[in-house]
């Protein structure tokens, strides 16, 4: 479990972190999401003991981080930013390494490497140079490298960054099945892979936290709410019908296929009710053949309206 309250961190004058409180438990998979400087960085830093807080408190399976730095790095596996590896030794010599430094040894070693070089897919490489490893190599390399010594907290700083659309597949699912029954703070800036993989999403921005919750949770902060419906055959008034269904909303017919009538309907968040129970029941009314009807409102659009304005309105602040 991680328990963050209060925390700030000052580069300088600089406020890098402003006040940020939120929990980790154990068996979940934990989305840590911002723009560029907005202090994800920095809190993993903190967590791994690798930076002091300015102010605040940071504990990490019950231990206080800047008590006992040491004892918290013992249980945490961290693959930062900056992949931790030495280019001139070979991949099997170098996981050895590591494990030797976490205090792995012997045949449960010898167990660990063969562990982690399956779960990263290494087993083409493994007595490879890393230097000779492509860029998705190497970043499944420091993701091995972090789990080595089995840790029940991951904290992963962009671990895909690199991999082609296969790998990202696999290590998503590698950090599904870790998330079963540890804790796994995850940032990246691919919000699909954080909608496929996370439990629930924290949003920073300008140091302080902005958003927590789950994706649908997240989604519903956005100001409108829409749902695209499409109808086969010709429907000259589903527009209408949906317009006096929905006062006050946005109707707008989108060209797709001259066979499907297809509307989207947008319409302020505040509005009661559920808008596709709405639709369904107009359509079971006017006998309308339904082929398709969603919800429209992605993670990527609630990271811009959470942190695009914000941003620019500190810029303007600044200026």
């Amino acid at each position: 479990m991680i328990s963050v309250q209060n925390l700030s961190k000052l580069y300088g004058t600089f406020p890098a972190l402003r006040g940020v409180s939120f929990e980790v438990p154990t068996g979940q998979v934990l989305g840590f999401l911002g723009p560029n400087g907005a202090g994800k960085s920095t809190t993993m830093k903190i967590l791994t003991g690798y930076l002091y807080a300015s102010g605040g408190s940071a504990n990490v399976d019950g231990i206080d981080v800047e008590k006992n730095p040491v004892e918290v790095r013992r249980r945490v596996g961290y693959l930062p930013e900056t992949n931790p590896l030495y280019a001139d030794m070979r991949v099997d010599d170098y996981l050895r390494f590591v494990g030797e430094i976490r205090g792995v040894k012997g045949r449960d070693l010898r167990a660990a490497m063969d562990r982690v070089i399956a779960s990263c897919g290494l087993q083409k490489v493994v007595k490879k140079g890393i230097s000779e490893l492509s860029k998705g190599y190497r970043q499944r390399v420091g993701l091995a490298q972090a789990m080595i010594h089995d840790p029940q907290i991951l904290i992963l700083d962009e671990p895909t960054s690199g991999l082609d659309p296969n790998q990202i597949v696999e290590i998503r699912d590698l950090i599904r099945s870790l998330g079963a029954n540890r804790t796994v703070v995850l940032s990246t800036h691919y919000l699909q892979e954080v909608e496929a993989t996370c439990d629930r999403i924290l949003i920073v921005s300008g140091g302080q936290l902005v958003a927590d919750g789950t994706h649908r949770q997240l989604c519903d902060m956005l100001p409108t709410r829409k749902v695209v419906v499409e109808i086969a055959g010709s429907a000259d008034d589903v527009a209408t019908k949906l317009q006096s269904a929905f006062p006050g909303a946005r109707v707008e017919k989108l060209v797709t296929d001259p066979a499907i009538a297809s509307f989207r309907v947008e319409q302020d968040a505040g509005a009661a009710g559920d808008m596709r129970g709405t639709v369904a029941d107009l359509a079971s009314k006017n006998s309308w053949k339904v082929l398709g009807m969603r919800q429209e409102g992605s993670l990527e659009d609630v990271f811009r309206h959470l942190t695009y304005d914000k941003g620019a309105a500190a810029a303007q602040g600044a200026a």
